[in-house]
C-alpha cells in the first residue's frame, strides 16, 4: 500500500496535467461549434470572465483574509496589464484565429506556450540556461523543434479528412469559408496569442511575489479581464445587440464551461507551476 502511495503522490502532476488537458480539449470543442453557430467570440469572453469572478471571489474572500495584502498603484498596474494580456488579447487573438481554422488546430498550437514562456523567462533572466549542461540542450531543442512545428502547421494545411458520419455540407461550407489565407491568417492570431499568453505567465510570476494571495489575485485578474473586454465588445459589436442575448444554447455553454471548469484549472495549474518553479529555484540556489 506504501508503494501504491507514493506512486500515486509522484503521478499526481502528470494525472493533474492529463485531466487539463482533456478539460482544454472539451473547452475547444465547445468554443468551436459555438461560433459555427454564429457566436460572437468578443461577448462569450466577456460572460467567461465574469462567470470566473463570481465563482472565484467567495473561495478568495474567505481563505485570503490572512494573506491579502494592500493594494498598491504599483500592484494596480501590474493587474491592468495582467488582464489585458490573457483575458483581453490572447484570447480575443486566440478565438478569433480557431473561428477561421479548426478546434483541433488551436488546440496543437496551444504547445507552443512552453516555448515562448521559456524564451521570455530566459531574456527576462527568470530561467538559467547553460549550454553545456543536458537539460538546457534539451530545452533548447525542445523549443526549435516546438517552434518550427508551429510554424509548418501554420503555413501548411493538410487535405479535411471525410468521415462516414460527417455532413457533407457542412464540409463544403468549411471548405469555401476557411481557405489557405484564413487558415495562415488564423494560425498567426492563434500564434500571436499564445505569445501574449506567456508574457502573461511570466508578469504572473513576478507580481506573485509581491502578491501571495493567489486566489484574490485571480479573482482581480478576471475582474480586471471582464472589464477591458465589456469595452472591446462593446466597440467590435456595436450596432448588434443580439450578440450580448444568452439563451439556454452552446453560448451559454460556453461561458458557464469556460467560467467555471477550464477557467478556474488553467489558473490553479499556472499558480501550481509558478509555486513548484520557485521551490525548485530555492534548492538549486
Amino acid at each position: 500500500m506504501e508503494s501504491v502511495a507514493k506512486l500515486y503522490i509522484r503521478a499526481k502532476p502528470f494525472l493533474a496535467v492529463t485531466l487539463l488537458q482533456s478539460i482544454y480539449a472539451g473547452m475547444e470543442i465547445i468554443f468551436k461549434f459555438a461560433l459555427n453557430q454564429g457566436m460572437s467570440q468578443h461577448v462569450v469572453i466577456v460572460y467567461r470572465y465574469a462567470v470566473a469572478t463570481v465563482v472565484t471571489a467567495p473561495f478568495a474572500i474567505v481563505l485570503d483574509r490572512k494573506v491579502r495584502p494592500k493594494l498598491t498603484f504599483s500592484l494596480f498596474a501590474k493587474i491592468f496589464f495582467l488582464g489585458l494580456l490573457e483575458p483581453v488579447i490572447d484570447q480575443n487573438l486566440y478565438y478569433t484565429g480557431v473561428k477561421y481554422t479548426t478546434a483541433t488546430f488551436g488546440s496543437a498550437m496551444c504547445n507552443v506556450l512552453p516555448a515562448f514562456a521559456f524564451l521570455m523567462a530566459w531574456i527576462c533572466g527568470l530561467e538559467k540556461v547553460s549550454i553545456r549542461r543536458l537539460h538546457s540542450q534539451a530545452k533548447i531543442l525542445g523549443t526549435i523543434v516546438t517552434v518550427g512545428g508551429a510554424m509548418l502547421m501554420t503555413l501548411f494545411s493538410g487535405p479535411m479528412l471525410k468521415l462516414p458520419w460527417t455532413n457533407r455540407n457542412t464540409h463544403q461550407k468549411f471548405t469555401n469559408a476557411a481557405n489557405e489565407q484564413d487558415h495562415i491568417k488564423g494560425g498567426l492570431m492563434v500564434i500571436a496569442g499564445s505569445v501574449c499568453w506567456s508574457g502573461f505567465i511570466i508578469l504572473q510570476a513576478i507580481t506573485l511575489r509581491s502578491y501571495p494571495a493567489e486566489l484574490s489575485l485571480t479573482v482581480l485578474i478576471c475582474l480586471m479581464g471582464t472589464l477591458e473586454n465589456i469595452i472591446v465588445a462593446v466597440v467590435i459589436e456595436r450596432g448588434n445587440p443580439t450578440a450580448w442575448s444568452i439563451h439556454l444554447d452552446t453560448k451559454l455553454l460556453a461561458a458557464l464551461y469556460g467560467g467555471i471548469l477550464h477557467q478556474q484549472s488553467i489558473w490553479t495549474m499556472s499558480i501550481g507551476a509558478d509555486r513548484v518553479a520557485q521551490t525548485d529555484g530555492s534548492k538549486n540556489m
